[in-house]
């Protein structure tokens, strides 16, 4: 089997990236390991309503479960920072019917989709640029040969470029020799009986209940919720047992929060465990191949999200691919061209996210106790409704920083403020 672009991981980068590469003219083939689109689930399934736009969607009753216009961020101590956005600022989706409808979108622009098709492996062949000198090849035009096992059988299939967009463990980037993500935060969630004080609010609780992240509950609807979270890699336990294990985190959380064990009913619905990549490799490029989404760490630092990020990145991935097999040139040269331009879109987002990140983590709870505490006043929560973003923090921070209140901020927050521009 020859194909122009070869796209390993049928989530929304994958599908996104296979679509618009398909689109720019190639012919493309989208690869999923799993018998079926969507499954198993590894996130939350709040998107911003960015997010679902960057994947040239509009919200439908075929994906959507519930609209969400604010957070409930929770203090250590109990206090509470109400954050209305007034409008729907996201989405709970169904990610299996989502992925789905991405899917169908790329095979409606023309491309071939293989289900239960694992990559095991691949080659790179280069071609004598007939000098006569042994040795001397032409990495211009190097197709890649990507062993794959379909339906429990070898196969192999040659194409000129490889996106790997097969999630946080990217078996593309290993066998291209790129290095993984900076950090991978372990996770975990459940699906289970939460009685919300308000369906259209996320709930938010930072400190050591998570350390280094956050508990979240992000309600489908009035009765059931999705309740999270990730920790810092440094502190979970190895062996994904014992009491630093994120299970162990969230078993303790949902015994002694007082508030959500007014509102949790015990038992579950749905688990999953899962890691949130933050922080892109230097390199996401290689001879004939490109990473996107979770596989290039491009997932938001402060809230975990890759939808947005992903897609972005995605749209830029499957065109430079595709022009770059059409015009016959596949080099590393040539495709890092893909690497400039999202981290042009990307990176200074992603950067600020990091250092909001790395300073959030490192309070101590009496610390955001001061900090949240601070936040609660009318003026400055007018201004994170106004400006506060999911996917681009650095508006809302530069706002605050540059506001009325920068004085009372700067207390809070020390000479933090100060670094991040």
């Amino acid at each position: 089997m020859e194909y122009d672009v070869v796209v390993v991981g049928a989530g929304p980068v994958g599908s996104t990236a296979a679509r618009y590469a398909a689109m720019n003219g190639a012919k493309v083939l989208l690869l999923e390991e799993h018998a079926s689109i969507g499954s198993p689930v590894g996130c939350t399934g709040l998107l911003s309503t960015r997010a679902v736009e960057e994947c040239d969607l509009k919200p439908s009753d075929e994906f959507v479960f519930n609209s969400v216009r604010g957070a409930f961020v929770h203090a250590p101590d109990g206090q509470c920072l109400p954050i209305d956005g007034k409008h729907t600022r996201a989405y709970v989706v169904s990610r299996k019917n989502f992925d789905r409808t991405l899917a169908v979108m790329a095979v409606e622009e023309g491309v071939d989709l293989s289900l239960k098709t694992r990559a095991i492996g691949l080659e790179k062949e280069y071609s004598e640029t007939g000098t006569g000198t042994k040795g001397n090849k032409n990495k211009k035009n190097s197709p890649v040969k990507l062993r794959i096992i379909k339906n429990g059988k070898p196969e192999t299939i040659s194409t000129s470029v490889v996106i790997g967009a097969d999630g946080v463990k990217s078996r593309i980037a290993s066998y291209a020799g790129l290095e993984k993500p900076a950090r991978v935060l372990p996770g975990i969630q459940i699906e289970a009986p939460y009685a919300s004080d308000d369906s259209d609010f996320v709930e938010l609780f930072p400190g050591s209940s998570a350390p280094g992240f956050f508990v979240w509950t992000v309600p489908l609807n009035e009765k059931t919720s999705r309740i999270g979270l990730a920790i810092e890699p440094g502190i979970a336990s190895k062996s994904g047992h014992g009491e630093n294990s994120p299970f162990s985190y969230l078993e303790r959380f949902l015994r002694s929060n007082p508030h959500v064990k007014a509102r949790y009913s015990g038992g579950m619905l749905d688990f999953v465990v899962g890691g949130i990549p933050i922080g892109p490799q230097e390199k996401t490029f290689a001879d004939g191949i490109l990473l996107a989404g979770d596989a290039a760490g491009q997932a938001k630092p402060t809230s975990g999200g890759g939808v947005y990020t992903g897609a972005f990145a995605a749209k830029i991935a499957g065109k430079v691919a595709a022009e770059a097999a059409l015009e016959g040139d596949t080099s590393a040269g040539r495709l890092s061209e893909y690497d400039k331009l999202w981290r042009k879109g990307l990176a200074k987002e992603l950067d600020i996210g990091m250092k909001i990140h790395d300073y959030m983590g490192k309070l101590e709870d009496n610390q955001l106790n001061e900090l949240i505490g601070s936040l609660n006043t009318p003026s400055i929560l007018n201004t994170i409704t106004e400006y506060g973003d999911m996917d681009h923090p650095s508006v809302l921070m530069r706002k605050l920083m540059f506001s009325g209140n920068s004085l009372r901020l700067m207390k809070a927050f020390g000479t933090f403020l100060k670094t991040l521009f």
